[in-house]
């Protein structure tokens, strides 16, 4: 995930100065993000190119997860400027236009990411629970609305960290900061909430639900019953995928950096424990984009026509003569 450049050393009141070590990210984060451009990269060309070039009809799985691909490609393709920044020791010669769009590409893959994930659980919690009543809203016409909306959405929730993101002068070099810039942490804080509330906890939530609602009809007669055995673990199968990237992915981040945000607003005089929490937040920001690189696996996995189409385009190319 990206990271702020800040300042070495953060004021924890107007005579003293709290020194953080982040020698680290300039080993862990060109290392982290190199990873997932190369595995992101490969992974989700191969889901647009499959879909666009081998998919005679897309379900409306396949348009959520096409949408997801196109996020994760937008933020993976921004990877190398941030490689050579902490490659540099936080340096970005690259200005403050690109040091915006950079830190909102990366807001857009991951919310939208949690939002198209959505999408597709609730997707699939009508289709197993309400087959029958759900049939004229589980169509391609309102797939396209809703990721139409989704990246509305997404773009109204993220239009502050355009104001927020901007470059400045640290030890005579130049930074992109992530978040915002220190002086301007109060005002970022109640924005930082309102995102994690909406763009997080709200879609949580509703996943949660459906795996919940959705287990509960496999051990209850009810109208999913009409739904055959295997489709309903299928869909199922689907929403527990997408549960368990969310808790070893979107929920780590999320406690990490709420717990930054307090601690930087309301106790940065305490300096082991801003240390400390500051080296969780840096560490989870590069983890969680690892979701780019596992987004992608929901296409193969599930749905057994993906992963034939896939197999057989691999078979394909290994018997093909060379030219």
């Amino acid at each position: 995930m990206m990271e702020l450049s800040e300042m070495s050393t953060l004021r924890t009141n107007r005579t003293a100065l709290c020194p953080l070590n982040e020698d680290y990210k300039h080993i862990l984060l060109p290392l982290a993000y190199s990873v997932v451009f190369l595995l992101g990269l490969g992974l989700n060309a191969s889901v647009l190119w499959l879909s666009c070039c081998r998919t005679k009809e897309w379900t409306c799985s396949t348009i959520y997860l096409v949408n997801l691909a196109v996020a994760d490609l937008l933020h993976v393709c921004s990877l190398p400027l941030l490689i050579l920044n902490y490659a540099m020791r936080d340096k970005w010669p690259f200005g403050t236009h690109v040091c915006k769009l950079v830190r909102f590409l990366f807001y857009a893959n991951l919310y939208g990411s949690i939002l198209f994930l959505t999408c597709v659980s609730v997707h699939r919690f009508l289709g197993v629970c309400y087959p029958i009543r759900s049939i004229n809203y589980r169509t391609r016409k309102f797939a396209v609305i809703g990721t139409t909306i989704t990246w509305i959405l997404v773009i109204i929730e993220l239009l502050p960290t355009l104001i927020f993101a901007h470059t400045g002068t640290v030890n005579n070099q130049t930074v992109c900061y992530d978040l915002t810039s220190p002086d301007k942490f109060s005002s970022y804080f109640a924005y930082g909430m309102m995102l994690t509330v909406s763009g997080f906890l709200v879609p949580f939530c509703i996943i949660l639900l459906c795996c919940c609602l959705m287990i509960k009809s496999l051990i209850q007669s009810n109208e999913s019953c009409i739904v055959g055995t295997p489709l309903r673990t299928k869909a199922i199968r689907t929403v527990l995928l997408v549960f368990a990237l969310f808790a070893v992915s979107f929920v780590p981040f999320h406690i990490t950096r709420t717990v930054y945000l307090i601690v930087r607003v309301y106790f940065t005089g305490n300096c082991p424990l801003l240390q400390g929490v500051s080296v969780s937040y840096k560490i989870w920001r590069p983890l969680v984009s690892f979701n780019s690189c596992i987004n992608p696996l929901l296409y193969f996995l599930t749905g057994n026509k993906n992963r034939i189409r896939f197999m057989n385009e691999l078979r394909n190319n290994k018997v093909s003569p060379p030219p």
